[in-house]
């Protein structure tokens, strides 16, 4: 074998699994179209905020790199929803565009046992005998065959990409990037069902070019890590965002061309994401509203440009032009970069099991968008445990599969493997029913002590859980006795008043939890045969055999699954 493990794309996902893999001490080759775009913010320069913070400090938790790379390249940090409970409350940090790339990249050059290679994956090697079907490697554009014991998928928006701007159409998965082509057509020769999903990005404006005055200022609170290894930030600059807003004037440019865009005129045929518009869905979707919010953000340090989040368009640029003109502070905006969609080919995550391997051919893996979901965060929390699965594969050891009372990981990856999605999955705080467990101040007690014991948190990592677990001890034993607790951090003070506050809804939540926990212990067989099963109703046995659920619990969240159904299910596995 070349490689232990090859990792397809360079994002999110891709980079959190190379590094996972390598960590644990095999070898991994990373194939990126582009080496100089590792860990690129193709969308908006932020990471983080309500449920994508709480996954990016578990990702953290857990021994990734997400957290550490947003704490080194932040220029502006907030919490969302300081006025609401702690259970909705995360961190969001608007990002250094370039240098949190800049960051990435240093992460996977510098890692042992890690190897990058230019070059686009066209093919999978495939073994196949009378046990299966097993991953043996990849072909690439160039014709290299590279063999591999594991691969992981992570391809992101650019398989059979197309880019769109009105009439405009090209073969890309970021303006000006060429798609990865070839990939999904092998995907689907092997048989895997492939579906294709739309995402979108507001155009870029140069910032010299707008009046701050007539806008409202959001300034950013006292810079905290992502990361638990991180003290207070204090040698970031913290630059503000600013708030704007769409009128009548706007309206009424979109409404008279929304025929012009690809997403009305036919073009498109993916589905994009309910819960993150473009600007022509908003205007066409809700005409009663007579203003929308744009959230200004900027680029970075070393740039003038800013990013209109909440005007994603792919309208003709003479048309955005035109309507971002009516905005107030944008009357004389200059355009540097449009708007546009982008439709992609991605993976049925149905058709993987909840460590993200394939159903079909043993060995593969397969995260981030690819799977159906958006996000930076989303993505690399799928590519942190298909990495560790990857491994843990070889090794011919359990899976890592977190519960959705221990992660909003495990929410994610319950999600998608179990449900599925037809239409990019975004995590909300909504999705998960123990939120009040896993807020983001807990994620280091949740999930460090996993980590460690995956080899992925180091010593030094290891003595700060261990202190910081030792102080919070040492509060809760002062507050029951209700002395002072002055010299102790104020998060960690914080993080035991908020225990204790709320320690009735959170037992009675870890009672719940330990309930689904039974059923999550009783074990199926992923092959059986659920046709053979008597007394299954006809849709159950349908969605059974899809799924090919894991355990009790998870059969039990397959929609069309019932209660009857279960019980069927009980009585076979006593027997």
């Amino acid at each position: 074998m070349d490689y232990d493990c090859i990792v397809i794309g360079g994002g999110h996902a891709g980079i959190e699994a190379s590094l996972a893999v390598s960590r644990l001490g095999f070898s991994a080759l990373l194939i990126t179209q582009n080496p100089d775009n590792i860990g690129a913010l193709s969308c908006n320069p932020a990471i983080g905020g309500l449920s994508k913070g709480n996954i990016v400090r578990e990702v953290d938790a857990l021994g990734g790199e997400m957290a550490k790379i947003i704490d080194a390249s932040m220029i502006q940090y907030r919490i969302l929803n300081r006025s609401r409970g702690p259970a909705v409350q995360a961190p969001r940090a608007q990002a250094d565009k370039y240098g949190y790339q800049v960051l990435a990249r240093k992460a996977v050059e510098s890692q042992k046992n890690l190897k990058i290679f230019m070059d686009t994956v066209v093919d999978l090697i495939v073994d196949t005998d009378t046990a299966g079907s097993r991953i043996a490697g990849v072909v690439t554009q160039r014709g290299h065959r590279i063999s591999a014991r594991t691969v992981i998928l992570a391809a992101g928006t650019f398989m059979e990409a197309k880019v769109f701007i009105g009439e405009y159409d090209a073969l890309q998965g970021r303006l000006g990037e060429a798609s990865a082509v070839g990939l999904g057509e092998s995907l689907r020769r092997l048989g895997f069902p492939m579906g294709r999903l739309k995402t979108g990005t507001p155009a870029r404006i140069a910032g010299n070019t707008i009046d701050y005055s007539v806008m409202e200022k959001q300034d950013g609170d006292e810079m905290l890590g992502f990361s638990f290894c991180t003290a207070n930030i204090t040698d970031r600059p913290n630059i503000p965002c600013w708030i704007s807003y769409t009128n009548e004037k706007t309206h009424k440019i979109i409404r008279e061309n929304i025929q012009s865009s690809p997403l009305y005129g036919g073009k498109i045929v993916g589905t994009g994401a309910r819960y993150c518009p473009s600007i022509e869905d908003k205007v066409y979707r809700f005409p009663q509203r007579e203003r929308h919010h744009i959230f200004i953000e900027p680029e970075g340090l070393s740039t003038n440009e800013i990013y209109m989040n909440g005007a994603s368009s792919s309208l003709p640029e003479n048309v955005q032009h035109a309507f971002i003109r009516t905005i107030p502070g944008f009357e004389n905006a200059q355009i540097v970069r449009p708007g546009y969609a982008v439709e992609y080919d991605y993976i049925d995550p149905l058709d993987l099991y909840s460590s993200l391997e394939s159903k079909r051919i043993s060995g593969f893996f397969s995260a981030g968008q690819t799977n159906g979901s958006s996000g930076y965060e989303e993505a690399a929390a799928q590519g942190l445990v298909a990495g560790i699965n990857a491994v843990m594969k070889m090794q011919c050891k359990p899976p890592l599969v977190l519960g959705r009372a221990e992660a909003y990981i495990g929410v994610l990856v319950d999600d998608l493997t179990t449900i599925g999605t037809k239409e990019p999955y975004r995590m909300f705080t909504s999705r998960a029913e123990h939120r009040l467990v896993l807020r983001h101040d807990t994620a280091d007690t949740r999930l460090t002590p996993k980590g460690r014991s995956l080899g992925l948190v180091d010593d030094e990592r290891w003595e700060l859980f261990e202190k910081k677990a030792k102080m919070l001890d040492e509060i809760n034993e002062l507050v029951a006795k209700r002395k002072s607790t002055e010299s102790y951090p104020p998060e960690f003070v914080e993080r035991v008043l908020l225990d204790i506050k709320y320690a009735g809804y959170i037992e009675k939540e870890n009672r719940v939890a330990a309930k689904a926990a039974k059923m999550e212990n009783i074990k199926l067989d992923p092959n059986t045969d659920y046709s053979a099963v008597n007394g299954l109703s006809s849709e159950a046995r349908e969605k059974l055999a899809a799924v090919k659920p894991l355990n009790i619990g998870q059969a039990a969240r397959i929609p069309g699954v019932r209660q009857g159904d279960i019980a069927v299910l009980m009585i076979m596995t006593r027997k």
